[in-house]
């Protein structure tokens, strides 16, 4: 039986809401990388690099990290959640001159990808000939 090995990688900062985000991270829930590589390559939101961005270095850590060797064909994105990063206070001029607030929000990203150890063949040994 195969081990599941996992990985994570946690982009931060990204100046993008995190409701906007979300909606592109749901689209690759629960697939496996190389097919949500292919969506958000073809998904027309700003969203989609970042997120792409996030998966492939989950990706490269746990093919570069692990001690043992893992089957490319099995790593799936295990968890992927977005969640509200730093506040930035800002104003914005208004009439009579007054300043309205506003915040830019950031988002995090969290990806855990999950992949299978590669099976080794046991090698037959080859039988001694009796004479």
């Amino acid at each position: 039986m195969a081990k599941t090995i996992f990985a994570h990688a946690y982009e931060k900062g990204i100046d993008i809401q995190p409701r906007k985000t979300s909606i592109v991270a749901s689209l690759v829930r629960d697939r496996y990388v190389s097919d949500a590589i292919v969506i958000l390559e073809n998904t027309p939101r700003k969203a989609a690099t970042a997120v792409k961005k996030a998966i492939e270095s989950a990706n490269a850590n746990l093919l570069n990290n692990s001690k043992v060797s893992i089957d490319p064909k099995t790593i799936r994105i295990a968890r992927i959640f977005v969640t509200s990063g730093s506040r930035m206070r800002r104003y914005k001029p208004a009439s009579r001159g007054r300043a309205l607030p506003f915040e830019k929000i950031s988002s995090n990203i969290f990806v855990e990808v999950a992949g299978e150890e590669k099976v080794k063949k046991a090698e037959k040994k080859p039988e001694k000939e009796e004479k």
